[in-house]
């Protein structure tokens, strides 16, 4: 469990007593979500998540708040990636109760000082869908600096989508 001073809220790996809580949080997010992300919304979606993350190269993380414990959002470290590359593509999606409030922010502040800091790596990549505004948002400011266009690049939804390609690197001044 990671936090920061003054920050309200702590990112965590997902555990099996989150299921429910996590359930719940996403079937209240699927407008929210919609067309962006397809979060796991059942039990055998749950499973295949958190099978996912017994893999070395995949870290979850849930961003809760530490007052109550309520699940703001997910933000996942994909394809970590050692030595010369040394780097991590960075998911993640809110939820739709908790949106617009910062949590995510703080979240991904902190998942970027565990990956940079704990991890040692060098770059984080996030993958976005040009319209989702609410996403670019996020990776501005928190650091991220718009790379490129990359079209058909990722399949959501069953259908293959342009992204933009946000970066933020360990030794950026």
């Amino acid at each position: 469990m990671l936090s920061f001073d003054g920050f309200r809220t702590r990112i965590q790996p997902p555990q099996a007593a989150d299921e429910a809580a996590f359930l719940a949080a996403m079937n209240d997010s699927i407008g929210f979500h919609h067309p962006w992300v397809s979060a796991p919304r059942n039990h055998a979606g749950w499973q295949r998540y958190m099978t996912r993350l017994e893999r070395p190269n995949e870290a979850g993380f849930l961003v809760k708040r530490i007052h109550d414990e309520a699940i703001c959002g997910v933000i996942n470290l994909n394809v970590i990636t050692y030595e010369a590359l040394c780097s991590a593509y960075v998911s993640y999606y809110g939820v739709a109760a908790q949106a617009e409030k910062g949590y995510m922010k703080e979240g991904m502040l902190q998942v970027i000082r565990h990956a940079f800091c704990e991890l040692g790596l060098h770059r984080l990549e996030a993958n976005i869908q040009p319209g989702n505004q609410a996403s670019i948002a996020l990776a501005q400011s928190t650091g991220y600096e718009y790379e490129g266009f990359s079209p058909r690049f990722l399949k959501i939804n069953g259908e293959w989508r342009d992204h933009e390609r946000w970066a933020v690197l360990a030794d950026k001044d």
